[in-house]
């Protein structure tokens, strides 16, 4: 389980994030899924492609080639195996996805009653004792992307000087962008935007913040499973317990180290020569003084614990009880579980999350129709009316990069 755990965190660092994978696509150019001006920025700033003048070098090759008649060169083997691995990564992304609504329809959805049933909850709990906490989770919505637009506000301020007010607006373009892009890349485009330099630096920063999110993410998750590894699946095995404890602690220690050592993973990027590429935007990383990190890192913490009161909210409004501690660590670990599987889009979303509180609010002797609610009011009431909402200022981002381009 902990050799599992590693490979997720790995992956999750090598694509980017919730935090769920996306780094390297949005590099490359993206998937063309993306808004115009996600592509525009992901292509423009891309430090893996070649320099304008290496460009014109190798079109009057390419030229002179064409004059003497010689067949221009096949694509590098390199070329070839990277567009090999993109195309898996990608099927298997959508394989795993399948797998997961799936799994959720057969566990959930199969009976035959199911539908009148949830019709039934939905309506006693918008309309009974449950609009009160409903309302208060909506309530918190502000607050989770004004933390989320004050951590991109911090980490902003250090590559040029930033407001707020930008800051706030940047993030609902990223969100409403990254809705319907593999693995959300608009969500750095949203943010590159409002930038006037530096962008490419600025890809380093928003991966910075998404992987301080993970590691809030990781620290309480890996707490929350070991709850439940050791309460329900190693119980009466002590060595075994011990032995998981153990590797949880070890986990936690090393999802830390490329946080505060980046100058480490910057050189574990230059030993494989496929992820050297990432290296030009991920430099800003050991710029960023210590107490700037710890700053980022707590307003991280702070909007985990706004993501865990909603959920535990929305639970109550839909009448699933327990006790306090279990429902965290089941809160805990779903969060975790989630960020282990990249997604597509947002969309995909729906599914990975769910099939997780289901599972282990199951352990816990609740029902599946109350969770399985619960999760995705959360999901409405974080991405979708945000996305929603991000789509009014949509359409100023032509009219602000001309403006701009015209001083």
């Amino acid at each position: 389980m902990a050799a599992h755990l590693n490979q997720g965190v790995a992956h999750n660092l090598g694509a980017g994030v919730d935090a769920h994978n996306d780094f390297g696509q949005q590099l490359d150019g993206g998937s063309g899924a993306g808004a115009k001006g996600g592509r525009h920025l992901a292509q423009s700033y891309d430090p893996g492609k070649a320099s304008a003048s290496e460009t014109d070098v190798s079109s009057a090759a390419g030229s002179s080639a064409a004059h003497t008649g010689s067949r221009p060169s096949p694509p590098e083997p390199e070329n070839r195996r990277a567009r090999q691995w993109r195309r898996i990564v990608f099927w298997g992304k959508i394989g795993v996805t399948l797998l997961t609504l799936g799994l959720l329809y057969h566990s959930i959805f199969a009976a035959p009653d199911t539908a009148a049933a949830w019709r039934h909850l939905l309506s006693t709990t918008l309309s009974g004792a449950g609009r009160g906490p409903v309302l208060l989770a909506l309530a918190l919505v502000p607050a989770n992307w004004g933390l989320e637009a004050w951590k991109w506000y911090r980490l902003a301020r250090h590559l040029e000087p930033v407001t707020f007010g930008r800051s706030f607006r940047a993030v609902l373009v990223g969100l409403t962008l990254g809705f319907a892009t593999p693995n959300r890349v608009g969500d750095y485009a949203g943010r590159i935007i409002e930038l006037k330099s530096r962008r490419v630096s600025a890809l380093g920063a928003v991966f910075l913040g998404r992987y301080c999110q993970l590691v809030a993410t990781v620290l309480a998750g890996v707490a929350g499973l070991l709850y439940f590894l050791l309460k329900f699946y190693l119980k009466g095995y002590p060595a075994a317990g011990v032995g998981v404890a153990t590797s949880a602690l070890l986990l936690s220690g090393l999802v830390l180290v490329p946080l505060y050592r980046s100058r480490l993973l910057l050189a574990a990027l230059g030993v494989w020569r496929p992820l050297r590429r990432f290296r030009p935007a991920l430099a800003i990383m050991p710029t960023y003084p210590a107490r700037a990190l710890h700053a980022v890192l707590a307003i991280s913490g702070l909007r985990y614990a706004v993501f865990c009161a909603q959920f535990m909210l929305l639970l109550t409004a839909y009448g699933v009880g327990g006790p306090l501690g279990p429902g965290l660590a089941a809160v805990a670990g779903t969060f975790f579980l989630k960020s282990l599987v990249p997604s597509l889009n947002a969309l995909a979303d729906v599914g990975v999350r769910e099939l997780s509180a289901t599972h282990l609010f199951g352990l816990l002797g609740q029902p599946a129709l109350p969770v399985l609610s619960a999760s995705l009011s959360l999901w409405v009431i974080n991405i979708a009316l945000p996305s929603a909402a991000g789509l009014l200022l949509v359409p100023g981002l032509r009219v602000l990069r001309e403006k701009r381009a015209g001083k």
